[in-house]
């Protein structure tokens, strides 16, 4: 990457719209140098460029490069040695909402570089979060700080600022995508964490500096903190939760989905619940499964869970059938046994005899009762 490409592609971010992914496609083809030229010449040869032609011509953009170097901020485009190889996988699917596409550069505050979220994951949900929800989502971003994985959100109310909170409890990364610019505090309220990460981590925005925080800029940022990541786990988000917006290019760019499920009564679980009905989400409930999703295969294993052991689970099913009928206040004979058991009288007294050993069974005279060590609740004797 020249210095003149690197101008060219620094200028163009504040001329084209976040996303737009025929724009965007058009400075694949063309090259940032020839489609800024035309740009400038007023864009009559090709409808696309008008309005980024007219936003561009109402700049001064070399101002407006030397104000974002003051404020701190630095680009970050393809071909520099931080550039996440990920963003590229945008250019190889559809475009969703309109929106897609490898951005011409973004916008970086913070000493972090960027290919440092090689294997970081994605928290996002919803902003009218429950106090279950940002629980879960702080105590799985700081599980995965714990393992050295970086998380990435996008700073905004409820799980978005959870998981973010939940990172920081760890030394690793945690960084902020946002749809305004990255020297803006958006929203206001989290003006401590962002100045946080501009300091100490990153935030990051395709949005030129000083860019308001449109709706439709939301839409093209879920799709960076997608591709930046390894995997996106959404925790709590509606039907038409932008959180599921990110889920579908986590889908769509072949990384990890993930969802952890929630109250069946809540609004905020429906989008969720939907999304691991159908089968492309995978169901998580906390850091270690996820670590066991976006791991190399092998190299993060999970041990199934399993109740203790009890001695009941070591007989053999005609053992915890004569064991199921000795009663447990008044000894019963070995015949009685036999019949409520449906097992042959003489193999009965074989097996009592056994049960005797295993301290599951004490003898009363002519008869058999439980003892303490083997009164346990149905379920759990049946091994459940």
């Amino acid at each position: 990457m020249n210095d003149q490409e690197r101008h060219a592609r620094a200028v163009l971010t504040l001329a084209i719209e976040p996303g737009d992914w025929r724009l965007l496609a058009l400075v694949r083809r063309r090259g940032p140098t020839e489609v800024l030229d035309e740009l400038r010449r007023g864009a009559s040869a090709h409808p696309l460029l008008q309005s980024a032609a007219e936003r561009l011509a109402a700049l001064d953009s070399g101002k407006e490069l030397e104000d974002a170097a003051r404020s701190g901020l630095r680009i970050v485009v393809p071909g520099d040695s931080e550039w996440p190889a990920g963003l590229d996988d945008l250019d190889e699917v559809e475009p969703i909402a309109d929106r897609g596409g490898v951005p011409v550069g973004l916008w970086v505050k913070g000493p972090l570089r960027l290919d440092a979220l090689a294997s970081s994951v994605a928290i996002v949900g919803s902003r009218a979060s429950t106090s279950y929800g940002e629980m879960v989502a702080g105590e799985i971003a700081a599980e995965l700080g714990h393992a050295g994985v970086p998380v990435v959100s996008g700073a905004a109310f409820g799980i978005d600022y959870a998981s973010h909170r939940g990172a920081l409890t760890t030394s690793v990364p945690t960084v902020a995508v946002l749809a305004c610019g990255a020297d803006r505090v958006y929203p206001g309220a989290h003006r401590q964490l962002l100045v946080h990460l501009g300091e100490h981590h990153a935030v990051v925005s395709e949005s030129p500096p000083g860019a308001a925080p449109h709706r439709i800029r939301f839409l093209s940022r879920n799709r960076l903190i997608a591709a930046l990541t390894k995997g996106t786990v959404v925790v709590e988000a509606a039907v038409r939760s932008g959180a599921l917006n990110t889920l579908n290019w986590a889908q769509q760019l072949n990384r990890v989905a993930m969802g952890v499920p929630g109250p069946v009564t809540l609004p905020t679980s429906v989008g969720v619940h939907q999304q691991i009905r159908l089968g492309a989400t995978s169901l998580v409930t906390s850091g270690a499964e996820v670590l066991e999703l976006v791991s190399e295969a092998g190299s993060y294993l999970l041990t199934e869970p399993r109740g203790p052991v009890q001695v009941r689970d070591r007989l053999r099913i005609v053992e915890r059938q004569v064991l199921d009928a000795v009663p447990v206040a008044r000894a019963a004979e070995a015949t009685s046994i036999a019949r409520v058991a449906g097992v042959g009288l003489r193999e009965v007294r074989l097996i009592l005899e056994r049960l005797a050993d295993a301290g599951l069974v004490d003898r009363e005279g002519a008869g058999w009762r439980l003892t303490d060590a083997a009164r346990v609740p149905p379920a759990r004797a049946a091994g459940s």
